[in-house]
């Protein structure tokens, strides 16, 4: 099943690391100044979205949707709705991450919006990809040099670490605590992170 990939207007410095990540059959959307990324990235869209409020319209062949500057979604948020409605699995948001607050914020709970209805989801920027743990456990591999936990979202409960420098076993992690920062896989070690009840976010970096 293909991938859905959203490209975004905030910064991206490092495309030696975001570009690996493309596979050859992903969708690609486009987001209004996300359009800013095409020629580094050296992928053309599959479609566009936006209200150029940002970025002038292209002319193009390319399938565009047009949206009103004034409406509830994100340019992002939209392309992330319209990936679902095109029945899409599979997420990857890049250009996303970083420059305005409020858009990184959006962003980043969309995640939860694509867990909600039964998508995977995953963000990726210059050091870290960020994505969602609820249902199924996750790993770490060694290839990451740090790994967290950031609860967005209630409480999570039962909270599990192992190959790993520090360890849980059954924690809570609340909202207003947030005390699972900066951990480590043990060298050559994959590590495991399950919680019983809740989402947390898991981030990992490079450096």
């Amino acid at each position: 099943m293909k991938r859905c990939v959203i490209v975004g207007g905030a910064p991206i410095e490092r495309y030696d690391r975001i570009k690996p990540l493309l596979r050859g059959d992903d969708y690609l959307i486009y987001c209004d100044s996300g359009l800013k990324h095409m020629e580094a990235l050296g992928r053309q869209p599959d479609l566009i979205i936006g209200d150029f409020d940002s970025h002038e319209r292209p002319e193009t062949d390319i399938e565009t949707i047009v949206l009103p500057t004034v409406k509830d979604d994100t340019d992002t948020m939209f392309a992330v709705k319209e990936g679902i409605r095109r029945d899409f699995e599979d997420f990857l948001l890049i250009g996303a991450l970083g420059g305005r607050l409020d858009h990184t914020m959006v962003n980043v709970y969309s995640l939860l919006y694509l867990d909600e209805k039964g998508k995977n989801g995953a963000i990726a920027d210059d050091f870290s990809l960020v994505r969602l743990i609820s249902r199924a456990p996750a790993e770490i591999g060694p290839e990451w040099a740090f790994f967290s936990l950031v609860n967005i979202d209630g409480s999570a409960h039962g909270v599990t670490i192992r190959n790993a420098k520090y360890e849980l076993d059954d924690a809570e992690i609340p909202c207003s605590f947030q005390y699972a920062t900066s951990n480590e896989p043990l060298p050559g070690k994959t590590a495991l992170v399950s919680l019983r009840e809740g989402r947390l976010l898991l981030i990992c970096d490079h450096e």
